[in-house]
């Protein structure tokens, strides 16, 4: 028997979430409430003029104020009133405020089996102690209970599918706002690797060319001249890349006009590449074997920056190393930059992560690190 009555309580004690109630909701409950009770009053004056029958009348109304706040209470306080009074008068304003305070309990409170069964309960209770005739007036009333409750429950799941739609709607928003915000995160890095490779290189180019002139200067002119020279063309090559990248993120350019956009590099650009780095005094020798096969746009690229990018870190940590670059072209491509300097070529930093990047983004291999026989090798492996 306990356990029943444990399990009937928490069936009549199981909550639902609820929104609270808005401003504007209760100052339209107020209202309502207000001229519901002046109404019932002013009928209630018809027939009685005794003053606390007509205070109670005025209960049978106002608790709508509260129909959303407390929901339960403000029924049963609405008929506790009108169970009061119905000896002397009952308006009818008052029986419809009962019937709008039996919805309401329904759809806004937050206990529903409590409320559904306190309704059908106390409304059967009130019917049957009520003076009213047996037919129609009693049946009526207990009538009435089926249409308020099937109004409040289909409020009330109306309610709850519209709450749920909004969360869903709000799950998607959030997630798509997370979706863009990871989507910008990564082109900032591929920019960023672009840029930085891009940089990188002619510029560590350009130093160590312009370092070379400062020192040939007064002894060999024409050679100092050559290196400055070399050094023009390498700030060149880098504006123009620099302005393709920066036109890939900017297409139309202030005056409206198309900014003139060019291929990114590629393998086919490696003997340029060699050029300007053999110009600045680092001895590089191009060994091309297999047959050549096009590359995707993407994958071509990561290729020629692995061979930049390592060329790069040639020139600053081993200056003059005699450097070798290997493109063998078989069922993979496979390119080998190796050197035979003091081997510190492992400091890469940024660099280093940025090729594994891109190389794992096309399905291929990237590793580096010192030779047995001495100097640095970077060795990169992309699906041909």
């Amino acid at each position: 028997m306990a356990g029943a009555m444990k399990a009937l309580l928490a069936f009549f004690r199981q909550a639902e979430p609820r929104t609270a109630p808005s401003g504007w909701g209760i100052a339209l409950d107020g209202a309502i409430a207000v001229g519901a009770a002046v109404a019932a009053v002013f009928e209630a004056a018809q027939t009685t003029s005794h003053g606390p029958v007509l205070g109670l009348v005025a209960l049978t109304a106002l608790p709508l104020a509260l129909r959303r706040v407390f929901p339960i209470a403000a029924w049963l306080v609405i008929i506790a009133a009108i169970m009061v009074v119905q000896q002397a008068t009952v308006p009818p304003v008052a029986l419809g405020a009962a019937v709008f305070a039996a919805y309401s309990a329904i759809a806004y409170s937050k206990y529903r089996n409590l409320a559904i069964a306190g309704v059908v309960v106390v409304t059967l209770a009130a019917t049957a102690y009520s003076p009213l005739p047996r037919f129609p007036g009693r049946l009526t009333a207990v009538l009435t209970i089926a249409p308020t409750v099937i109004a409040g429950l289909g409020i009330r799941e109306l309610r709850r599918r519209l709450n749920d739609s909004a969360a869903r709607l709000r799950r998607a928003a959030d997630e798509q706002e997370t979706a863009t915000l990871q989507a910008i995160e990564t082109e900032r890095a591929r920019i960023s690797a672009e840029l930085h490779d891009v940089v990188t290189h002619n510029v560590s180019v350009m130093v160590i060319q312009t370092g070379a002139a400062r020192k040939m200067l007064k002894t060999s002119p024409g050679e100092a001249e050559e290196a400055l020279l070399a050094a023009e063309a390498g700030g060149r090559v880098a504006m123009a890349e620099l302005r393709n990248l920066l036109g890939l993120l900017s297409p139309t350019q202030r005056d409206g006009e198309s900014a003139a956009l060019h291929p990114q590099p590629g393998l086919h650009k490696l003997p340029a590449l060699i050029e300007r780095v053999s110009a600045a005094g680092l001895p590089v020798e191009l060994d091309v074997s297999g047959t050549p096969r096009p590359l995707p746009p993407g994958a071509d690229l990561a290729a020629y920056r692995v061979v930049q990018e390592a060329l790069t870190n040639v020139l600053r940590h081993t200056a003059n190393a005699a450097t070798a670059v290997t493109i063998h072209w078989g069922d993979e491509l496979v390119i080998t930059v190796s050197d035979n300097g003091p081997g510190t070529g492992g400091n890469w930093g940024r660099g280093l992560l940025g090729l594994r990047e891109r190389l794992a983004l096309y399905g291929g291999q990237f590793d580096a690190g010192p030779r047995a026989e001495g100097g640095w090798r970077v060795r990169a492996v992309l699906p041909a």
